[in-house]
Formats: structure tokens, C-alpha cells, sequence
């Protein structure tokens, strides 16, 4: 797609990790970036807040959503339900009235790209909650790709990605974990966010690209 001085993107969750890559990226281009998280006041599940946020912003072109939720570990049988519906408020509810209100500001030829995670097609026992709201989204955009269009709707799908995500963890234990991780990976290494935020370039960019899941995610699929 043609990058112009009149272009308008928007980053939802681009303060930090992957989402504030994929915004330094798109800042190499002409045109304006727009960023919005919690950390900039917007709160997902808040459905004025984000329906005012588009009706001040106006027409624009890209939509990109990185931003995430902190969802509970645990079996089925253990989990607490309430915060597994918190997470999916944010992460899946979040994401589609972003869809909702954005699709009636996005210029002819525009896209909307959500996130995923490579759990939603990856069995691993107690991690539920990712698996079913990454899997609904990635099933929802498909439905979306269909009644947006030609609007192109997309969904990148990461990986073990080094981000701000793991702060809270011990320096040593945090190295320690990503070392085991691309010790089992067919690519022999983790994630950096500059290597998922081409993933959301090369939605954006390539006109024949909608309804696709875009995984990137080191090999650990075919693991």
C-alpha cells in the first residue's frame, strides 16, 4: 500500500513491546502514527471511551492492535473465572469493538490488524484462557475480513517475544527462560519485536492479503 503525507495510522498498545515497534516502523513513512493504550488514558473495555477516542480522531487508514490482557494460568477446574472474563474483556471484547467503531472511520483501501498468539493453535494444559480468546479472535477476523470488505482485515500471531511483558521476572530467570525456549525452537532463537512488527508491515502492505493468520512464532508449531 502507498504511504502518503496524508496516511493515518493507529497503534493500539503502542507504548510498549511489540506494538511500539510496529510504530517506530510505520514513523519511518510518511504520514502521522497515532498511538493508544491504557498508558495513554484508553481503556478497551470502556466502549464510550473508545468510540469518542474514533470520533475525535476521524478518518484514518490503518488500525493495528497489540494490545494485550494479563490472562490467569490454570485449569480448567481451578481457574477463577472472573479474571478469565476480565482478560477476555480486554483482549477479545476489546479488540472487536475496535473493529466496531473503526470500521466506520477507515478510508477505501484501509486495514485492520489484530494479535493473536501461537496458543490459540498450540494444546498446552492450563493455558485455556489464551487459547480460546487468541482463537476466537483469529476465527472472528475471518468473519470480519468477509463483511469489511474490501477492507482488509488481518491477525498476527507471535511467539515467545522478549518484551517488557517479562519485567517482573528475575534478569536471570527471564534469560534462563528465553534460552531454554530458543534452544527448542527450529529457528534456534526468541522473538524481537522488530521481528513481529514486519508481520503487521507485511498485512498492511500487501493488497492481497485478508482474512490470513500471519504466524511468527520461531517454528514452535511444527515443534
Amino acid at each position: 500500500m502507498t504511504f502518503t503525507d496524508t496516511t493515518v495510522s493507529v497503534v493500539i498498545g503502542g507504548t510498549s513491546g511489540i506494538g511500539a515497534a510496529v510504530a517506530k516502523a510505520l514513523a519511518e513513512r510518511p504520514g502521522r502514527v497515532e498511538i493508544a493504550s491504557r498508558a495513554t488514558g484508553l481503556d478497551l473495555a470502556d466502549a464510550a471511551a473508545v468510540a469518542a477516542y474514533f470520533q475525535q480522531l476521524g478518518p484514518f487508514d490503518h488500525l493495528i492492535v497489540t494490545a494485550g490482557s494479563s490472562a490467569p494460568g490454570g485449569t480448567v477446574v481451578d481457574i477463577d473465572l472472573e479474571a478469565a472474563k476480565a482478560a477476555f474483556d480486554v483482549k477479545y471484547w476489546g479488540s472487536i469493538l475496535l473493529a466496531r467503531e473503526a470500521g466506520k472511520s477507515i478510508r477505501p483501501g484501509g486495514t485492520i490488524t489484530f494479535t493473536s498468539g501461537f496458543l490459540a493453535r498450540r494444546s498446552v494444559p492450563g493455558t485455556f484462557v489464551k487459547t480460546a480468546m487468541n482463537a476466537a479472535l483469529e476465527a472472528t477476523a475471518k468473519v470480519l475480513a468477509k463483511e469489511l470488505a474490501p477492507l482488509r482485515v488481518n491477525v498476527v500471531s507471535p511467539g515467545l517475544t522478549r518484551t517488557e511483558a517479562y519485567a517482573g521476572m528475575a534478569g536471570e530467570a527471564r534469560d534462563a527462560m528465553f534460552d531454554r525456549a530458543a534452544a527448542t525452537l527450529p529457528a534456534g532463537r526468541a522473538g524481537q519485536p522488530e521481528d513481529i512488527a514486519n508481520g503487521y508491515l507485511f498485512a498492511i502492505d500487501n493488497p492481497f492479503v485478508t482474512g490470513s493468520v500471519i504466524d511468527i512464532e520461531g517454528g514452535a508449531l511444527i515443534n
